[in-house]
């Protein structure tokens, strides 16, 4: 009785550690796909590493100028010595040439002044701003390819809707063709075309399943998450679709300043003069001071220097250190010059990036609404091109159009579809550029 009530108490734990456990998110619409990626997308978790790295790095640079607290022990034995000596036949000469010697030594440092120290301050905190910047490209960038990808997905899970639609629609064709051919009223001629039709939709069909497959992989490793694991994209596709042909006010900006890219250039810049600075400041003297304390004990037995007879003779020290640079041949002369010629090149770099970043923007402004006007001239087309195949459908089953007339209705149908979810990409792509090139969350 014992034994199952201990079973079954075994058996809630496990239970209960297993319900507590967390589960993996595998439903998300857009937002939350995109929230996910900026968490568990190993490239941005790799930049958010650097982030961390070059918090240590800043601490590494502030740490230079705290004090430094260093202990050192020396010991040395005297193998072979200019003079036999023994106990006590000679102290002098046992003193100066001991058997065993040993040498505990603490040193207390502290920097004053150093130029190369101030410049190095500077730089750990543009270093640190360089990760963050380079960070948040990397949450752009992936940002803008999960929309993509995950719009892509929904659109080819769409266009196998709108295939399944089409071949259902053709089979019922097919199959009054046959009918009609079979009963002799029409020609054979029509039932091939209509076969062919079929043919070539049933491997579109098999084209988009293939292709949604492979895009919901490619979902998942954005996401990072196993492949073999099944997720559900479940957002609405119409919702989607108004939303990004939508213009917010603030994409009519013309700021390109807060651009990632522009912040970037604007590091590297800060950082080439921080590179110059570092140069002049070489010529600056430094000045540093210790505290030194040590601690001597020789013997000629080592056994004998841990015991609490042994004597110690103990000194204490302190000093100032002032270096100066006199003359380096010309080598400091020229690491400035060179820094310099460094600093203006980024600065022309600065200023290009400004400008092309200006002309970028204008361009997929224009680009953005020439695929917002072509989305909506492409939605006009296939509501056209559904109409003339639904009136060639029912002239087709009344005899009164031929199934070539048909098949090249279905083929306009079919192009305008296709037309259509292009246009719908484009138009994604398109504000995804604008929103990450003005650099809005």
């Amino acid at each position: 009785m014992k034994k199952s009530n201990i079973l079954y108490l075994f058996l809630a734990m496990v239970y209960t550690a297993v319900a507590q456990e967390p589960k993996q998110k595998t439903i998300f619409n857009l937002n939350e796909a995109v929230a996910y990626a900026k968490v568990h997308n190993r490239n941005i978790q790799n930049a958010s590493a650097s982030i961390q790295a070059a918090e240590e790095q800043k601490w590494e640079a502030i740490s230079i100028g705290l004090p430094q607290l260093n202990g050192q022990i020396d010991y040395n034995t005297n193998i072979k010595t200019p003079f036999e000596t023994s106990g006590g036949d000679n102290e002098l000469l046992n003193f100066m040439f001991p058997k065993h010697g040993l040498t505990p030594t603490i040193t207390v440092s502290q920097l004053i002044f150093d130029g190369s120290y101030i410049v190095g301050l500077q730089a750990s905190k543009v270093f640190l701003d360089i990760s963050k910047n380079t960070k948040e490209k990397t949450d752009n960038e992936i940002e803008q390819i999960v929309v993509n990808a995950y719009m892509t997905t929904l659109l080819t899970n769409e266009s196998i809707l709108i295939s399944e639609k089409n071949i259902k629609n053709v089979e019922g064709n097919l199959r009054e063709a046959t009918a009609v051919f079979e009963n002799g009223l029409g020609e054979e001629e029509s039932v091939e075309q209509l076969q062919l039709t079929l043919a070539t939709l049933e491997n579109t069909i098999r084209n988009y399943r293939v292709l949604a497959d492979v895009s919901n992989g490619y979902v998942k490793l954005l996401l990072g998450i196993d492949t073999e694991i099944t997720i559900i994209l479940n957002d609405d596709l119409e919702n989607l679709i108004h939303e990004y042909i939508t213009l917010e006010s603030n994409y009519n900006q013309n700021s390109i300043f807060n651009n990632v890219d522009y912040k970037i250039a604007v590091n590297d810049s800060e950082s080439q003069k921080l590179f110059y600075k570092l140069e002049k400041a070489k010529y600056l003297p430094s000045i540093s001071a210790y505290l030194n304390t040590n601690w001597v004990a020789n013997n000629d037995s080592f056994s004998e220097i841990f015991q609490s007879e042994q004597d110690w003779m103990g000194t204490v020290s302190a000093g100032v250190t002032l270096k100066i640079p006199i003359f380096t041949s010309f080598n400091i002369r020229s690491q400035k010059r060179r820094a310099k010629i460094n600093w203006e090149i980024s600065e022309n770099s600065l200023k290009d990036t400004e400008q092309q970043l200006k002309l970028d923007l204008k361009k997929v402004k224009s680009e953005y609404t020439l695929a917002t006007q072509t989305y909506e001239n492409r939605k006009q087309n296939l509501a056209l091109a559904e109409k003339i195949e639904r009136k060639n459908s029912i002239k087709f089953k009344e005899g009164m159009t031929t199934s070539i007339e048909l098949r090249s209705v279905q083929v306009q149908l079919y192009t305008s579809q296709q037309e259509y979810i292009e246009s719908i990409i484009d138009v994604i792509n398109k504000k995804v550029e604008l929103k990450n090139l003005l650099n809005i969350k």
